[in-house]
């Protein structure tokens, strides 16, 4: 092989070299997405101490409404945990999790409800996030039921009952139940 076929060989070489790291130059350049851990939810993730919350969020129609907390907490630990979560106005729930097992939030579970969501629905609301000794203020979305999927988590808000002493009957007595019950005296026995 003669000086100008080496010359042309190591020309197409060099091309061919730049070719190539500029289709794949990009990934060196970029950092790849899947060694960033993101909640892809909508809720949001946390860690704290031997526990792990997963698409955690809360459902409710208002900022003074009752808001029912769901997501998942895992526990890697080899002992039982609670998560408690402190909300707005004092409003507090707390999550009992087995020793290596999980407690998924869901209509299958006791609701973990806090009295007061502590936003509007679209909002970001702050939350303490406690087990043992470890605690971490977080921020939860807060969600209504205009998505299908979260229409069953909202809280049924509690109708008052009348009270002994505001509410009477026209028999003149106080009533504590809101179903009538016959009596002697409106049945003429």
């Amino acid at each position: 092989m003669n000086r100008v076929q080496r010359g042309k060989l190591a020309m197409a070489a060099a091309a061919i070299g730049i070719g190539l790291l500029s289709v794949t130059g990009c990934g060196y350049i970029n950092a790849q997405q899947t060694s960033h851990q993101y909640a892809a939810s909508d809720g949001v993730r946390e860690d704290l101490g031997s526990l792990q919350l997963r698409n955690m969020l809360i459902v409710s129609t208002g900022a003074n409404k009752p808001g029912r907390v769901i997501g998942a907490v895992f526990n890697t630990s080899s002992s039982d945990a609670t998560l408690t979560i402190n909300g707005a106005s004092g409003s507090q729930t707390s999550i009992p999790v087995k020793a290596k097992s999980q407690a998924y939030l869901n209509e299958t579970t006791d609701a973990a409800i806090l009295s007061t969501s502590g936003g509007n629905p679209g909002s970001l609301v702050s939350v303490t996030i406690k087990t043992g000794s470890d605690s971490r203020t977080v921020q939860f979305p807060v969600l209504d039921g205009s998505l299908k999927e979260y229409e069953k988590y909202i809280p049924a808000t509690a109708t008052p009952s009348p009270s002994v002493s505001g509410s009477a009957n026209p028999s003149g007595s106080a009533s504590s139940s809101a179903t009538p019950t016959p009596s002697a005296s409106s049945t003429g026995h």
